[in-house]
């Protein structure tokens, strides 16, 4: 193993999933056999010591810190997308971000379409009102068994929740750029397709899952929300620029979709006068899809093997 010190900066305001406590570094330093973990509360102190490290786990990290890290091979971070890292893996230096996402977010789909799907709403409405609405209830019921699930953006995200999806006896479309072999768990209904079929596929889509990166911005647009059947299903958990959300409100005002279950926005915070907020076929989080107490534990588990097969910081120094 190179790697014998790291440096975590990993500190969160609002979420305290995303912070490194003591069993965190613990569990790391067992995981990895030598290796020693200190741990920084604020941006001044991380700054100080970076410049005698050659790796660290943060959030976020700019470029201009590079100057001061002539020593820094690894960048590690437990976030999936790469907004917050400035900086791209090159010779020398090594830039990972988490894996280990798609099993989370993939809980909190199937949450929502249950939740859309199963009249959870109108059931918790009628037991506030303490009314038996049998009828009323049983008339919005409807399965995920047989229904066409198409995930926009077929990635390593897009990947798991679909394997969760298969035992509820959905019929799969993943969409990516380049056509690549099936996944195992995948069936005879089951493809995979770019988006020039687009067109076809969303014509017969029960529910569309967006597992897009930011790089896909505005893919989604007002002619695409047209074409998908009155009763299907919006769930974004991928970035909120993939469509301009005047054009998804639009859609869902007008009922050319269903409903929409929506992580994450535009602009977040999402603001108090998006009309999101007042639309009942919407439900809405806050950029949480991925969040349960073990998030970092998942992180560590996972880091620590890549340290220790040598896929992680054994690249030589920067010069």
């Amino acid at each position: 193993m190179s790697i014998k010190k790291i440096l975590v900066y990993l500190t969160h305001p609002h979420v305290e999933a995303w912070n490194f406590r003591p069993d965190h570094k613990a569990l790391l330093e067992n995981r990895v056999p030598g290796l020693k973990v200190e741990v920084c509360q604020n941006s001044k102190d991380f700054k100080d010591r970076l410049p005698q490290s050659e790796a660290v786990i943060v959030w976020f990290f700019k470029e201009s810190w590079l100057d001061s890290a002539p020593r820094l091979k690894l960048i590690a971070t437990p976030a999936a997308g790469k907004d917050w890292v400035e900086v791209e893996s090159g010779e020398g230096l090594q830039v990972s971000f988490g894996r280990f996402h798609g099993g989370l977010i993939a809980e909190s789909v199937v949450g929502a379409m249950l939740y859309f799907l199963k009249a959870f709403p109108l059931s918790a409405a009628m037991q506030k009102q303490k009314k038996w609405a049998r009828i009323k209830i049983s008339e919005k019921l409807q399965t995920l068994h047989k229904s066409r699930v198409t995930i926009l953006g077929f990635g390593r995200i897009g990947n798991v929740i679909a394997e969760r999806l298969k035992p509820f006896g959905c019929d799969i479309t993943g969409i990516k750029r380049n056509i690549t072999s099936a996944p195992v768990y995948f069936s005879a209904s089951d493809r995979i397709l770019t988006f020039e079929n687009w067109q076809t596929v969303f014509a017969e889509t029960d529910h569309l899952i967006c597992a897009l990166p930011g790089e896909a911005s505005g893919i989604l647009q007002a002619k695409h929300f047209k074409v998908l059947p009155k009763s299907c299903y919006l769930y974004n958990v991928g970035r909120g620029n993939v469509y301009q959300e005047s054009e998804l409100i639009m859609a869902l005002k007008t009922g050319e979709i269903a409903g929409a279950y929506l992580d994450v926005f535009e602009e977040e915070p999402l603001p108090e006068s998006s009309p999101l907020w007042e639309i009942n076929n919407v439900l809405i989080q806050p950029h949480l899809s991925a969040v349960s107490p073990q998030y970092l534990e998942h992180f560590i588990e996972e880091l620590a093997g890549r340290i220790n097969r040598g896929e992680l910081g054994a690249k030589s120094k920067r010069v």
